[in-house]
């Protein structure tokens, strides 16, 4: 019995061991997945396949790094807002054209996508200081842009894209109108201990518990939740409630952090939607929601008064 107890100790003590061993060789792999399994790394697709108008923008990033990126109109004009788009970790913006098509169609907006560091055709490797700069790099060229009205800059983020977006749009309160944020995680440290459940005592984020023994080892924590306490831009959270990947409450909580400093904050929630359907799943109602947000705080013109509240509530109330 004693040693059955010392091998099962020794055991776990070598789980955690491999375990803390690939946390800090191989966290960028585990966070970043610029190619998907058995594709290569190019675009399959470019905006013209789908007969979208877009131009390729190449910027640089604060240290030097080339970063690719597609502006897409959505008319002549170039009227109506302006969506700079942020994927998820995996694959590369080719892979969100369907859904931008849509977004644009529904929305009557035009779409900046950013290629991230180490994605598609942009140069360097995934980091988050890195991702960071890049974000600013396409925001600062977005906001120099004659063509655009850059008073309705929204940022749009999902999952990863997500804790991207709330970084930039607390760096730039001035510059970006609002932000929406789709399944979303609290932190990448939250998301390790889900991942590897037997590293949850010693890491995750601000609002779990243990030592966190670990967390200094974590390269790219991501911490939304933190971050979303200090946006003071309008925000709109998308969960969907069938989130394989991230848990929903993920979502809830990160709302929950929001609202206490900011007023400006809308939660709605997807029953069947799934980590990468929500878009699909929610159907009207989904385009319905954001269209709505957008005008009230994205206006054309002037500010939406208080009946589009009342409408994205009544919408709510009758799904």
């Amino acid at each position: 019995m004693v040693e059955l107890l010392k091998a099962l100790v020794y055991g776990a003590g070598g789980m955690a061991v491999v375990g803390l061993a690939a946390l800090v060789a191989l966290q960028e792999r585990l966070v970043y997945v610029p190619v998907l399994p058995g594709l290569p790394r190019a675009y399959s697709i470019t905006p013209s396949r789908l007969r979208l108008v877009y131009e390729d923008v190449w910027l640089r990033a604060a240290d030097g790094v080339r970063l690719h990126s597609w502006f897409l109109r959505h008319s002549p004009t170039g009227r109506g807002p302006t969506i700079l788009f942020f994927q998820e970790n995996a694959g590369n913006i080719a892979h969100r054209l369907e859904c931008v098509r849509l977004m644009m169609q529904r929305l009557q907006c035009n779409v900046f996508m950013l290629s991230y560091r180490g994605y598609g055709e942009s140069e360097g490797y995934p980091s988050q200081s890195g991702i960071t700069k890049d974000a600013q790099a396409a925001l600062d060229h977005l906001v120099q842009r004659k063509d655009i009205d850059t008073s309705r800059i929204v940022i749009f983020g999902r999952s990863l894209g997500g804790a991207v977006g709330a970084v930039l749009a607390k760096n730039n309160p001035d510059k970006v109108s609002a932000l929406v944020l789709e399944n979303t995680f609290t932190s990448i440290l939250d998301m390790a201990g889900i991942m590897l459940p037997f590293l949850r005592w010693f890491i995750g984020g601000s609002s779990s518990k243990g030592p966190k023994l670990l967390n200094c080892v974590v390269r790219s924590p991501w911490s939304t939740l933190d971050v979303v306490a200090e946006v003071k831009q309008p925000i709109l959270f998308l969960s969907g409630l069938q989130d394989e990947l991230v848990p929903p409450s993920h979502m809830k909580m990160l709302y929950d952090k929001a609202i206490e400093n900011n007023r400006n904050c809308r939660f709605v929630d997807f029953p069947s939607g799934m980590h990468m359907d929500t878009w699909i799943s929610g159907g009207d109602r989904y385009w319905r929601t954001i269209q709505l947000f957008l005008d009230q705080y994205a206006p054309e013109v002037q500010s939406c008064d208080a009946s589009c509240t009342s409408e994205i509530a009544n919408d709510d109330e009758a799904a």
